[in-house]
Order: structure tokens, then sequence, then C-alpha cells
């Protein structure tokens, strides 16, 4: 791994705050959903920092979207 690739994939995390700003909602929501494993949304965990990559937040985003509101 060189010097490059580690920044560039650090660059694209971001901290829980960020990520709910990203996601529309509260810091709080983001802890309350990694606590209880309601949405499948990945993130890293580095000691006690929380870390959301941004591909994830928009893909995740991605799987969510809805054309009408009938589920499948």
């Amino acid at each position: 791994m060189t010097i490059q690739s580690i920044i560039e994939a650090t660059s694209e995390l971001v901290d829980d705050k960020t990520a709910a700003e990203i996601l529309g909602i509260k810091a709080s929501t983001l802890c309350v959903w990694r606590s209880t494993g309601r949405y499948n949304l990945p993130f890293i965990k580095v000691g006690r920092s929380v870390r959301y990559r941004r591909s994830d937040l928009g893909a995740w985003l991605e799987r969510r979207t809805r054309q009408t509101g009938v589920t499948a």
C-alpha cells in the first residue's frame, strides 16, 4: 500500500456527525442504528472512533431509493 493510497482511502472517511449531515439525520440516530443493527449501514470502528465511507453512504442511499410508495 502506498502513501497516496492511504491518503485517498482516509480522505473518503467521515465522522458520524458529517455522515449524519449527508443523510439528513441526527448523529444520535446513527448511534442508535449502529447499536440496534436497524439498518445495514457499514461503518468502521477504530478504538472509540466511528467512521463512514462516503461511498458506503451513497450506496446505502441508492439501495433505499424508491420509485413508488409500494415496497417489494
